[in-house]
């Protein structure tokens, strides 16, 4: 089984779906996450997702969209919502496909700080490649790859967050001391053991650094 991460961002700004619209235009609503997406028998979606900020803006938003048959709203600093609402038709095909292919996704699904959608797709070879040819075809959303290989199952979630280089790159940092406390090699050093200049190393390991911090203040 192989695993394929891609950021999933609409083609001509906004949303992927108007509710969304609504949602991202709310400054003070956050959207942190997706844990659960399924196409019903009815063609609806069923939606647990995470959120922060105001409550009583996204109940009004979820209350007064047309889109919306159902939801429910649960927590405090950080609650979650259940929702029944209507795809577009986009949304739907892309789920359609989902099933057909046998994919499974690898929740959660993070919201990105630009407010696109990061996803891991579980699968044969086969059925990611079909689906990257959906993509391609689509004019209303890109998908943008950011990592993909061998899915093992005892395998750190960093292995998946980060490329292949960027992780030879931050073990060669961590074993020469660039991270130790006085620091003990420099991005010279680092590079060197790699292979490729400091400039590079810098690049690589601040490109790590975005995406773990990232993920920790999630």
């Amino acid at each position: 089984m192989r695993y394929l991460t891609v950021e999933v961002k609409p083609n001509k700004g906004g949303a992927f779906h108007p509710l969304g619209d609504k949602l991202t235009e709310a400054p003070d609503i956050e959207r942190r996450a997706i844990h659960h997406v399924e196409l019903l028998v009815d063609e609806t979606v069923l939606l647990l997702a995470e959120a922060s900020g105001s409550q009583e803006r996204y109940e009004q938003i979820m209350a007064e969209s047309p889109h919306v048959i159902d939801y429910l709203v649960a927590g405090d600093d950080r609650w979650m919502v259940v929702s029944q609402f209507v795809p577009t038709d986009e949304v739907r095909k892309a789920l359609v496909l989902q099933q057909e292919l046998f994919l499974v996704v690898d929740t959660p699904i993070r919201f990105t700080s630009e407010g696109h959608l990061e996803i891991t797709y579980l699968g044969t070879e086969n059925s990611l490649s079909k689906l990257f040819d959906y993509a391609d075809e689509l004019d209303s959303m890109a998908f943008d790859i950011r990592n993909m290989g061998e899915y093992e199952a005892d395998e750190s979630s960093l292995s998946r967050m980060i490329t292949t280089r960027q992780e030879e790159v931050l073990e060669a940092a961590v074993e020469v001391g660039y991270y130790t406390e006085p620091r003990k090699a420099s991005l010279e050093e680092v590079g060197d053991a790699v292979g490729i200049s400091p400039g590079t190393v810098g690049e690589h390991l601040r490109k790590v650094e975005e995406r773990v911090f990232s993920e920790i203040v999630r």
